[in-house]
């Protein structure tokens, strides 16, 4: 049996997710693990991810997002010293909930370049 994998938002933790006071502050935890080869470009799961980002970073800018941190893991310092690390990791942070729940369900969001562009991923949400 093949690992589980998670590229779609789970509708009961979104419903759950957009009750939350819309004024509050978050930062997204993105954990990102690329296809080797996206067949509906040809490109790399990380060449589409790029593509992604430069789509994405309009919406970015109108929800008054800020990247805080996009890196590659480099070492597993406490952890399964067998566990692959992600792809990438990426930090975003949005003035409030309402700003990101808007920009996910904007007109013309390049969601399905992301979702192409992963194997596998994951969107913690997290607060100070």
């Amino acid at each position: 049996m093949g690992r589980q994998t998670y590229l779609e938002i789970n509708q009961e933790q979104f419903k759950a997710f957009a009750q939350l006071p819309m004024g509050t502050p978050v930062v997204m935890l993105n954990l990102l693990r690329f296809k080797d080869a996206v067949v509906e470009t040809g490109l790399s799961g990380a060449e589409s991810y790029k593509m992604y980002m430069k789509q994405a970073m309009p919406f970015f800018a109108k929800a008054n997002a800020e990247v805080l941190f996009l890196g590659k893991p480099q070492t597993m310092l406490i952890g399964p010293e067998d566990e692959a690390l992600w792809d990438k990791v990426l930090l975003i942070k949005y003035n409030t909930i309402a700003d990101f729940l808007d920009m996910v369900q904007a007109e013309g969001y390049p969601a399905h370049l992301r979702k192409q562009a992963l194997s596998d991923s994951r969107l913690i949400q997290c607060k100070s």
